[in-house]
């Protein structure tokens, strides 16, 4: 009747030898530590091996396996393999279970002796195999004082997954390369995460690797033999090299080397319709290669699996077995990681991948390499090696063209030679052309002339252009547009040109026909297949992603076997795509960035230059820049031609996707995540230095002496942390009034100002000169940005005595108000103005505004010109004795005078709010705030301690010490990243809506929403609230596709009543999550929130799910082709993942018309089957 399932045994028998002889003494009875782990459990690479069936692309339920570099705390690790015996068995007698069931009689547990776990855990001649690695134990020392019969204790460890890895096993220890859960982190102020690899050939290369895992038809570069030699000691690296360089060596040798050590290599590019093309390029080369997308898996057990970042981002959640055998992992266009939607999915890949994982990043020159290779170090724990080379397999050069016909056809004028210098007399010549033409077109045509920049105009440039590049052989070329529109219409302005003989027409017209066999008639005769034809025909391609990606296919293969001789494209095609030409055309150098129309940056620029210029066909390749209107600058060209490349930048971001396959873990947490992002590791990287500070300073903390005073203990705290708060307000106060325009205006020379420092109390001065003096300052390292360190150069009323003191040794140093203060409250003094005791004296200083405490409203005449004349040259050593002149000595008294009137009436200081009309509410409350505190300063008990000054300044450095402390706690502590806020808001949103309950487990709903990967919450919504359950499945496609079509701007579509309804449910529904996530304080607005969901191919969507033809859907639209196959492909992963919920939530229903769904939409043109993998 009833049926238990056996536990797995516990444990294990061992041989026990001798240690000196070998001899088998015995056996024992170990624990097996890794028994019952599974993907549902456990995050080691020890576990259980799920079903082949989820082998590859892993399960939602899998827990990852463990991120490398990332360590679990010293204290987690000490409570779960220490157990502190006293914490263990403290437990009441009076709670114990005597009587066991069946039995009559109690048990006594009285005379039972109790065990330390902590005293018994381990023998003091136990070692650790990695002590005897890293020469941390000397071994002859275990032979010293043994005996033959003593028996080697193994540490018992407690049976938590933390600790099942931790493990002192010599036998479990030999079979790993590092522990899945490292618990000893390498110091990293000790460790240099990036290294910058030499340049200098490697002479003995065969002989350093003798056994080529791959061996090439031609001699390696330098930086390709560093890269392997790199890859041979299973070294983490990036290379980085221009365009067409030979980056794919590196990639392919670590293939080959996977292969031959038997183990896997994946190769993740950022785009499908470039991982496509790597599967073709490579099953040319290797014999086992398997291509992972969304809709098609090829061959997915061979030792090379070609796939984009997302199926890898998702094979590591969901703990795909596959992970254990992979070797490498190569990542092409790692420059990706800028790009607003990938980027953060490349930081998650690289963070999440397990340490046993090798990483090969490709990139594009970029000025950051090291900084980047960096991050990546500190957050593997591994050192990466820095590979790059600045040489061109074939250089560049750059050319002007001016002209507009086939006589001015000849108008090609270099300005970029090929060693990177600017030509400009080849940039004069092109501008005298314009010129000249320009006034010739006014003395025939006057103002009716032909301008510059009409169609006519154009097709002009593009002929007479493609006639000089004819007659110099200069085909085929690449024409850059940045626009689809402008493609499009380019090449129809040159389609009756021919450029192609009949033999290489016979061959385009064949290749064209065979690779559409697999459409049907009506796809066949689409308006874009029968354009597209006629231009090839010619000679003539077009690529961009409104084109069908079956046709993008057909002209990349035509043009890489150079049966095309100009191709129109857009940027995209730069992107990876490796087919150079002998020219590269720039038809326009300013693009539309979605905001504004700007000049290509220079990474933009080299990116799509770099396609000029075949290996081992051309000796040089030309880059065009057509001037259709006027010669662009010489600035503007040098800052694109020479400029810096743009920056790796992170471009990581939380996802609800993200936290929830998180949360789910436990073990690894978003914050883990956040810490090692690239965006965080400019503040993690100081890390280890504020640990380390923190330390010290709590030892500091620790030793710290109480004020033994019993007049201060009464409330010397209390009054130091209103004088705290009075100074920081008084600080900020100065801040903003020092920034305003209106104070700008008043402190001119001739301003009285009242001045407080160290060595001045409400002394009147006069203004001199804004800024210092020069050479001749005494302040250094001040900040231009920040307004309470501008420096004035001021005449100051002081003793007699301190002038002569200040002028005899000029090497005074000034100090702060902030480093030396008598009494705490004379700061903040408002009492009479100083007035010398002695002699009148004068000084000429230089202070900066936050030593101005009070503004005069008050302006005087002085001879400013002498008086800093005399200064200046009394501070030359032999004329300092000098003493000072007319108009000094005049200037002192009279403000000498001033302020004694001052002291007998009112000294006319100007209010900030009154006078100045600084009325910002923020400024007003603060001012108000300091008004109301700073009377309090005077009423404490402790002012009443003849010690105060010593008691006070006790008490400021023990303050001190510890805000230090509390300062650097926070620095180190999760509450310090960057996205901690957005994190808090996010769970929040999720807490509401019941994905999580308020110990962040997950709830029903979160289960479901972390197995869609776009929209989670939005469509989990949707589901819940039973929005898709009762529609047609072609309707229910058609509502998906609101989620994953990009464009924003589209013809409105024509919907039945019943999808009008259901879209405005959806809409409702995302007015109701983003009205919670505003609430929570998420900086999205609930219009922006719905803006996301664009509506314009529900109605293609649903008649193309009701079987209408291609060629008819597009009357329904303007959107272009490519993006509507784009759409309903993304559409398909999307309805995957619907599935798969429906099937969380027990809804059989809907899973078999999601079925259906995507059964109606996978037909014809739009799931063509790609000519690279066909």
């Amino acid at each position: 009747m009833f049926d238990a399932v056996m536990l797995p045994h516990p444990t294990d028998i061992c041989m026990e030898r001798d240690p000196k002889t070998g001899k088998l003494k015995g056996y024992q009875e170990v624990l097996c530590h890794d028994v019952g782990l599974t993907a549902q459990n456990s995050m080691s690479m020890n576990r259980k091996p799920g079903p082949l069936t989820d082998s590859v692309k892993g399960e939602s339920s899998n827990k990852p396996f463990w991120p490398g570099g990332v360590f679990f705390s010293e204290a987690l690790l000490k409570t779960v393999t220490q157990p502190n015996s006293d914490e263990i068995f403290e437990v009441k007698k009076e709670n114990y279970l005597t009587r066991p069931p069946g039995f009559s009689f109690d048990i006594s547990f009285d005379n039972i002796e109790r065990v330390s776990l902590a005293d018994s855990s381990t023998n003091a001649n136990t070692i650790s195999i990695n002590d005897i690695i890293s020469n941390d134990i000397d071994l002859t020392s275990l032979y010293i004082n043994i005996d033959d019969d003593e028996q080697v204790v193994e540490a018992q460890e407690s049976p938590v997954d933390v600790a099942l890895l931790v493990t002192d096993d010599i036998s479990s220890q030999l079979l790993q390369v590092e522990d899945d859960f490292p618990s000893k982190r390498v110091k990293d102020e000790e460790k240099k995460w990036a290294t910058l690899d030499d340049f200098t050939d490697v002479k003995d290369f065969h002989r350093l690797v003798i056994d080529m895992a791959f061996k090439f038809p031609f001699e390696l570069d330098v930086f390709q033999k560093r890269a392997i030699l790199h890859l041979e000691k299973h070294e983490n690296i990036l290379v980085a090299a221009h365009t067409s360089a030979g980056k794919t060596v590196v990639a392919e040798y670590a293939i080959a080397l996977a292969q031959k050590h038997m183990r896997k290599a994946i190769y993740t590019s950022p785009i499908k319709a470039l991982s496509n093309q790597k599967f073709r390029d490579f099953r040319d080369t290797f014999p086992e290669v398997g291509l992972l997308t969304g809709d098609v898996q090829i061959k997915p057990e061979a030792t090379c699996l070609i796939m984009t970042t997302e199926i890898l981002r998702s094979m590591l959640y969901n703990g795909s077995d596959v992970i254990r055998d992979v070797e490498w992992v190569i990542f092409d266009e790692i420059h990706y990681i800028n790009d607003l939607e990938r980027g953060v999915v490349y930081e998650e890949v690289l963070i999440m991948l397990p340490s046993h994982v090798g990483i090969i990043l490709l990139s594009a020159t970029v000025p950051n390499t090291l900084e980047f290779a960096s991050w990546i170090g500190k957050t593997k724990q591994k050192e990466v090696y820095v590979v790059q080379t600045k040489m061109r397999p074939v250089p560049l050069e750059h050319y002007l063209y001016t002209g507009n016909s086939n006589k001015t056809s000849n108008e090609l004028f270099c300005i970029l030679d090929q060693k990177g210098n600017f030509l400009l007399s080849g940039y004069r010549a092109a501008l005298n052309a314009k010129k000249e033409r320009a006034s010739k077109v006014d003395e025939s045509y006057g103002p009716k002339g032909v301008r510059q920049g009409n169609p006519q105009a154009d097709k002009s440039v593009w002929l007479s252009l493609l006639s000089m590049l004819q007659k110099k052989d200069q085909l085929p070329v690449v024409a850059f547009t940045l626009s689809k529109k402008k493609c499009d219409q380019n090449a129809e302005k040159v389609s009756s040109v021919e450029l192609v003989t009949s033999t290489e027409r016979s061959h385009i017209i064949s290749f064209f026909n065979k690779s559409l066999r697999q459409l049907k008639g009506s796809d066949r005769q689409l308006p874009q297949v029968l354009w597209l034809e006629e231009l090839l025909k010619n000679g003539i391609g077009v690529h961009h992603s409104g084109i069908l990606p079956i046709l993008k296919e057909i002209v990349e293969m035509l043009f890489s076997r150079g049966l095309l001789k100009i191709l129109f494209a857009t940027e995209t095609f730069a992107m990876g795509v490796n087919m150079p030409a002998r020219t590269v055309v720039f038809d326009s150098t300013r693009k539309f960035d979605g905001n504004n129309f700007r000049d290509l940056h220079s990474s933009e620029y080299i990116q799509m230059a770099g396609r000029a210029g075949r290996r081992g066909l051309d000796n040089t390749g030309m880059v065009i820049l057509l001037c259709k209107g006027d010669v662009p600058e010489t600035s503007d060209l040098n800052k694109m031609m020479l400029g810096t490349p743009t920056k790796l930048t992170s471009q990581f971001r939380l996802t609800y996707y993200m936290i929830l396959n998180l949360l789910r873990v436990k073990q690894l947490t978003v914050q883990d995540m956040m810490k090692r992002s690239f965006s965080e590791y400019y503040l993690q990287k100081d890390a280890p230095e504020n640990e380390k500070k923190l330390e010290e300073l709590r030892i500091k903390c620790k030793q710290l002496k109480d004020i033994d005073c019993p007049v201060c203990s009464i409330d010397l705290k209390a009054y130091y942390l209103a004088w705290t708060e009075c100074y920081q307000l008084q600080k900020q106060i100065k801040n903003i009034l020092f920034s305003s325009m209106q104070c700008q205006k008043l402190l001119v020379p001739g301003r009285l100002l009242l001045v407080t420092n160290a060595n001045h109390k409400r002394s009147l001065s006069v203004i001199l000169q804004i800024g210092g003096l020069g050479n001749l300052s005494s302040f250094k390292g001040l900040s231009s940005k920040n307004p309470l360190e501008k420096l004035y150069t001021v005449l100051i009323s002081c003793e007699k005595n301190y002038e002569e003191m200040k002028m005899s040794d000029i090497s005074t140093t000034k100090v702060s108000q902030e480093e030396e203060v008598k009494h705490p409250n004379e700061m903040f003094l408002q009492n009479d103005l100083f007035i010398p005791k002695g002699q009148c004296g004068q000084i000429v200083e230089e202070i900066i505004a936050a030593d101005i405490c009070e503004i005069v409203n008050k302006v005087i005449k002085v001879d400013l010109e002498k008086i800093l004349e005399n200064h200046k040259k009394r501070l030359i050593p032999r004329f300092r004795s000098d003493p000072p002149s007319q108009s000094t000595v005049i200037a002192g008294q009279q403000l000498f005078n001033l302020a004694k009137d001052f002291n007998d009436k009112v000294c006319p200081v100007m209010h900030p709010i009154h006078d100045l009309c600084l009325n910002e509410i923020k400024f007003v409350e603060k001012h108000k705030k300091f008004e109301r505190i700073l009377p309090s300063l005077h009423c404490f008990n402790c002012l009443d301690c003849p010690n105060i000054i010593k008691h006070f300044s006790l008490m400021q450095s023990n303050m001190q010490v510890k805000e230090d402390v509390a300062m650097l706690e926070f620095r180190l502590s999760d509450e310090n990243l960057n996205l901690m806020q957005e994190y808090n808001q996010r769970i929040e949103v999720l807490k509401t809506l019941n994905y999580i309950d308020k110990e962040m487990n997950l709830q029903h709903k979160g289960r479901v929403a972390f197995e869609i990967s776009t929209h989670e919450v939005m469509i989990t919504e949707l589901l819940i609230n039973n929005v898709l359950t009762d529609l047609h499945p072609s309707e229910i496609v058609a509502v998906l596709s609101c989620f994953v079509f990009e464009q924003k701007k589209s013809s409105p579509p024509t919907l039945t009543d019943n999808l009008q309804k259901v879209v405005n449910t959806v809409k409702q529904i995302a007015k109701t999550v983003a009205v919670c996530q505003k609430k929570q304080g998420l900086n999205v607005t609930v219009e922006e929130f719905i803006e996301e969901l664009h509506f314009g191919l529900v109605e293609v969507v649903y008649e193309w799910a009701r079987g209408m033809s291609f060629k008819d859907i597009m009357n329904l639209t303007d959107v272009s082709e490519g993006n509507i196959v784009r759409c309903i492909q993304r559409l398909d992963e999307t309805c995957r993942d619907v599935r798969k919920a429906a099937h969380v939530i027990g809804v059989q229903a809907l899973c078999d018309k999601m079925e259906e769904g995507m059964s109606l939409i996978r037909r014809d043109v739009v799931f063509a089957a790609s000519l690279y993998t066909s």
